[in-house]
């Protein structure tokens, strides 16, 4: 179901690791980015043969494969990024933060390099869309308003605010 966070991590625990052999992309020249379209195009993919091959998916070792595979793009580069930029730290917020193996694999990493992680309850671990609609209010009541056009861009610099 929509959202399947919580649904995907609860099936992920019933499943086999290695059923599945899911892409590990990332961004070439860019150490700190990642990808998660082509996973999501795979998974899309195997889905789509195994209905045209009349064959059953094993659900849970593919959510199990999936989560495994986001966790192993996002986790060393988390810990890579703290590092480079002489941090101690690392919070996790949002869906990625209330799956319980992203979330015991960042603890388990953090532990090994020293670094200290910060992890709301998973009762605050929800759709980021909230997160974003808490802020907008805020902005709102701080007066700060955007025209109709206001358009969202992917790729722009951070420092440009």
């Amino acid at each position: 179901p929509y959202p399947g966070g919580a649904p995907m991590d609860a099936l992920a625990k019933k499943g086999t690791a290695g059923t599945y052999d899911l892409p590990r992309a990332h961004v070439s020249g860019s150490a700190f980015d990642m990808s998660f379209s082509g996973l999501k195009t795979a998974v899309v993919n195997l889905a789509h043969n195994a209905a045209q091959a009349g064959k059953e998916l094993d659900k849970a070792s593919l959510a199990l494969d999936f989560t495994n595979a986001v966790s192993e793009m996002l986790v060393p580069r988390a810990v890579a990024a703290a590092e480079k930029c002489g941090r101690d730290t690392i919070a996790a917020a949002g869906g990625v933060a209330a799956n319980s193996i992203i979330r015991a694999d960042l603890q388990r990493a953090c532990a090994q390099h020293g670094l200290q992680l910060f992890v709301p309850p998973l009762s605050l671990c929800g759709d980021n869309a909230a997160m974003i609609g808490c802020q907008g209010y805020y902005e709102y009541l701080a007066g700060h308003r955007a025209e109709t056009d206001l358009n969202a861009y992917a790729t722009r610099d951070i420092a440009l605010g």
